[in-house]
């Protein structure tokens, strides 16, 4: 029997300081709980997308490649925050193929490059440049649209939301659900819902899940004030409400969204729509070295320049000394790594051809 839902709002240990769960047990528990799918949506990088994907091969589930970014409220190239607007809001963005993989990419390395403003910050502009092969939500309350609709803004919120689902088309844009016993998500709920029966667009129900099991609220909590500076005790500190960031069974989810049951059938349509990645592992990728003339290959040039450096270290070149260095050369050799030696040679050389201190790495 297949589960009802599918996390796809996901914080492992690489939404750092933030996140309490590691990859492989995040996999190992979705596939205990019978979900299909899962993904994984750290903020603002995909430093554990390739750990992540492995991890889901080995439990034998499929791998959701996304991010929670962060979008500026203008342009990501001004480094200022508009008076009366957060610094950058929250925007879920989920890869349903391998050109979306490739977008997330190209989107989270310009939004360090570029858009880093506390936050590593995307903007719409970059957003429509690189929407291609992506599913996008309105992620939790920190998101523009909510935000808006609990401002009493709807007309904004709904207005933001069709410019979305333009950008993303049918099936590419969801209006994001969550409920943790947050009075605000309860209203921003409502208002979602109002807009979503009005324009057509798609519901998705999430749990913003940060850590596994709901008795590891207080260990999250502790890491929070790590990477906040503050003691636990310490009065209006950042701190989540109540223990309800955890990994929720579909059972769980399937109770606090029976009114919306389409918010829980959309979490295995995405995950449908969503392919199963595959990313090639291509191994050392290396520039060719150019060799000198009167040598037929970089193997041969490598050669030289060890039985060269003997002559410079050993008053007599011995069978034995010989014997030694062509047995290593042969498994550099056959292990592909001439091209990384003879680049690293390369640089060693010049600085001590210029007096520059080189260490033993």
């Amino acid at each position: 029997m297949s589960t009802p839902f599918v996390h796809l709002h996901v914080h492992s240990e690489y939404s750092l300081l933030d996140g309490a769960c590691r990859t492989g047990d995040l996999t190992k528990t979705a596939k205990k709980m019978g979900m299909s799918a899962v993904a994984l949506t750290d903020h603002g990088n995909l430093f554990g997308a390739i750990e992540f994907i492995k991890n889901c091969k080995k439990a034998d589930i499929k791998p959701i490649i996304g991010c929670e970014t962060y979008v500026a409220p203008g342009s990501r190239l001004e480094r200022k925050t508009p008076s009366g607007k957060d610094p950058a809001s929250h925007l879920i963005l989920l890869a349903k193929d391998p050109d979306g993989y490739h977008s997330l990419l190209k989107l989270i390395s310009s939004a360090h490059l570029e858009g880093f403003y506390y936050k590593p910050r995307i903007d719409f502009e970059l957003l429509a440049t690189h929407a291609r092969g992506l599913i996008c939500s309105s992620a939790c309350i920190a998101g523009e649209i909510p935000s808006l609709a609990l401002m009493g803004k709807e007309a904004q919120a709904e207005s933001l939301a069709l410019r979305y689902a333009e950008l993303f088309g049918k099936d590419g844009f969801y209006l994001e659900l969550q409920d943790h016993g947050i009075p605000e998500q309860k209203k921003a709920n409502k208002a979602l819902v109002e807009i979503a029966r009005r324009t057509g667009i798609g519901l998705v129900c999430t749990n913003d899940m940060h850590y596994l099991l709901k008795e590891d609220a207080e260990a999250h909590d502790v890491l929070l004030c790590i990477g906040t500076n503050r003691k636990r005790d310490e009065p209006g500190r950042m701190r989540f409400h109540g223990p309800e960031f955890y990994m929720k069974s579909p059972q769980e989810m399937a109770g606090l969204f029976a009114e919306v049951p389409e918010a829980l059938a959309s979490t295995l349509k995405i995950a449908e729509i969503c392919g199963d990645l595959k990313i090639t592992y291509p191994g050392p990728l290396l520039p060719d070295y150019v060799i000198p003339e009167g040598f037929s290959s970089a193997d041969d040039y490598l050669r030289h320049l060890a039985h060269e450096g003997l002559k410079r270290r050993y008053p007599v070149v011995t069978d034995e000394i010989r014997a030694r260095c062509e047995y290593e050369l042969d498994i550099i050799i056959e292990m592909k790594f001439t091209g990384y030696f003879l680049i690293v040679w390369d640089f060693i050389s010049w600085a001590k051809d210029h007096d520059i201190p080189v260490g033993p790495g």
